[in-house]
């Protein structure tokens, strides 16, 4: 699945299907090769919320299924900081410019980061080094 699919699909729980909100973005650790988190905007003026990939039942075309009302939870673990990737600037550990993130693929079940696409070509997963706010790290190769 694409990054770019998932943005702006609701976000639903799977006892009810109530709405909580719509996917804003989704927080990479590209060291780990993998989403981490997922950012939903609330539709209804309830404020953001950060869930945790594991607090998801599944990842589909038309909606993403969470467990559980995150509302409802009682302390969950502090969130990591969200660096966009979608756009970001990509560097070599070299320091040498790769172009600009445009899609990430990854495994909807996972959240293991797959692919990583370009107007340059794709880069694979495995050469991810790390993300933050100036840009993606990547392995030369």
């Amino acid at each position: 699945m694409l990054y770019s699919q998932v943005r702006n699909l609701p976000v639903l729980t799977l006892t009810d299907a109530a709405e909580i909100g719509v996917v804003k973005a989704l927080t990479v650790d590209a060291a780990a090769r993998a989403v981490t988190h997922v950012r939903v905007g609330a539709r209804h003026g309830r404020g953001d919320t950060v869930l945790p990939w594991e607090a998801l039942h599944a990842v589909g075309a038309d909606a993403v299924l969470v467990r559980r009302d995150p509302a409802a939870e009682t302390s969950a673990p502090a969130a990591p900081p969200h660096h966009e990737a979608l756009h970001q600037r990509i560097l070599t550990e070299a320091g040498d410019e790769r172009g600009t993130v445009q899609d990430l693929a990854f495994d909807p079940e996972t959240g293991r980061v797959e692919t990583v696409f370009t107007a340059l070509g794709t880069i694979p997963a495995d050469r991810l080094l790390g993300l933050g706010d100036y840009a993606m790290v990547v392995r030369a190769g």
